[in-house]
């Protein structure tokens, strides 16, 4: 199961990928196996060197009584401590973000590809727009020729 979070890639410049683990409750993983899982308004913050995913909406499990979660906690992300400095440096001396780009399951542990990002201003949203019309026109033209 692949959470996506297409508004990422409008929004903002993507620089770089990280993946990194995630710490979850045992009725997170099961939400997120279900796919109720939505980080489209979530980002990451560096606190007392170790990362943060803030506003991550993950809901609760149907079967999950009295232990389930609370759908918008905050979740600690699993980094080296080289990585995370090296992010630190970057956000702080050149404006960089931490947004979520997806949360996917690999071997049966939950992990969240991080994009170190610069957000876009609105030209570049509108040429982003029209780059995607572009794309889409030539596919048309090519279905059609066949």
């Amino acid at each position: 199961m692949e959470i996506l979070n297409r508004k990422a890639r409008f929004d903002y410049f993507i620089e770089e990928e990280i993946e990194c683990g995630i710490v979850l409750k045992g009725t997170e993983i099961k939400s997120i196996r279900n796919g109720s899982c939505n980080i489209k308004d979530s980002y990451a913050v560096i606190k007392k060197n170790e990362v943060y995913l803030l506003n991550a909406f993950i809901a609760t499990y149907q079967e999950g009584n009295l232990f389930n979660h609370e759908e918008r906690r905050t979740r600690k992300l699993l980094l080296h401590k080289v990585e995370i400095k090296r992010l630190k440096n970057k956000i702080e001396l050149q404006g960089y973000t931490l947004i979520p780009l997806k949360i996917y399951l690999k071997n049966g542990r939950a992990k969240v590809l991080l994009g170190l990002c610069k957000g876009k201003k609105t030209f570049d949203k509108r040429e982003s727009i029209k780059d995607k019309d572009l794309k889409r026109e030539s596919q048309r033209a090519i279905k059609k020729s066949y």
